[in-house]
């Protein structure tokens, strides 16, 4: 599989807790935190369920 990064740019307050807790499944813990992963289904849903909180690169 290919690797992601990942980054939060927005901030998970005045959102539903399951959001909140997609991001902290894909552990970020702070604001503008970046992450690497593998682009498995798993992981691209969970992208996709929080898109308009992180940017994602290739």
């Amino acid at each position: 599989m290919a690797k992601i990064k990942i980054t939060q740019v927005r901030s998970a307050i005045n959102y539903p807790k399951k959001q909140k807790d997609t991001l902290k499944a894909l552990g970020f813990s702070k604001l503008n935190q970046t992450l690497e992963k593998e682009g498995t289904p798993q992981i691209l849903g969970m992208v996709r369920a929080v898109d308009h909180l992180i940017k994602v690169e290739k």
